[in-house]
């Protein structure tokens, strides 16, 4: 409903915010109806069906909350990551010892993601300046001892308006929270589907 306010406001404005901007709003917003689901933090392995998998709804980690988003978007991360893992398996981290890839798990890893959105995303800058990143960005941390996290960028502001919020999946359940700048940025993505 608000990217349709907005729409109609733009047109009236006479300007546009159809394309990339409309996608990326619509994306914010989707992730954002995830926090009203009740989801535990849960790392495990599911076996899960292909394409279209999820773990099950009331489970999930940060990965989940970006691929949630971006199946309401109508892409399926799950067959994105896995089919350019299959062609380009040499360009993705070798973490997991793994030889092939797997169509349960890979799009549910933080580093898989990064390099997935590098090559077929835009990459941006891992500025410390909040006005580089708007909602629907994919901004990604290191946590620290080799642990990364993966959020979208919100399209509500912290309260004192400086920055917008993060929604994502830190142990707490999928939760909109200022968190953009309590960890080291090690990736920064607009990804659209294309």
């Amino acid at each position: 409903m608000k990217t349709i306010a907005l729409l109609f406001i733009s047109l009236l404005s006479g300007t546009t915010c159809l394309g990339q901007t409309s996608f990326y709003s619509e994306l914010a917003d989707s992730a954002e109806t995830l926090t009203l689901d009740r989801v535990r933090y849960d790392p495990s392995y599911f076996s899960i069906d292909y394409p279209g998998g999820d773990v099950p709804a009331d489970r999930g980690v940060c990965t989940d909350v970006v691929i949630r988003a971006y199946r309401k978007m109508g892409i399926d991360l799950q067959v994105d990551v896995h089919q350019d893992m299959r062609d380009h398996f040499q360009l993705y981290p070798k973490n997991w010892g793994l030889s092939r890839p797997d169509r349960n798990i890979d799009h549910r890893r933080v580093p898989n993601l990064m390099t997935f959105f590098s090559r077929h995303g835009l990459t941006l800058s891992n500025s410390t300046n909040s006005a580089d990143y708007r909602p629907g960005d994919i901004v990604c941390w290191n946590l620290g001892g080799g642990i990364t996290h993966i959020g979208i960028v919100s399209d509500e502001r912290t309260t004192n308006g400086q920055r917008y919020k993060i929604i994502h999946n830190i142990g707490r359940g999928q939760v909109l929270e200022d968190v953009l700048f309590k960890f080291r940025i090690i990736g920064h993505y607009r990804y659209d589907g294309r």
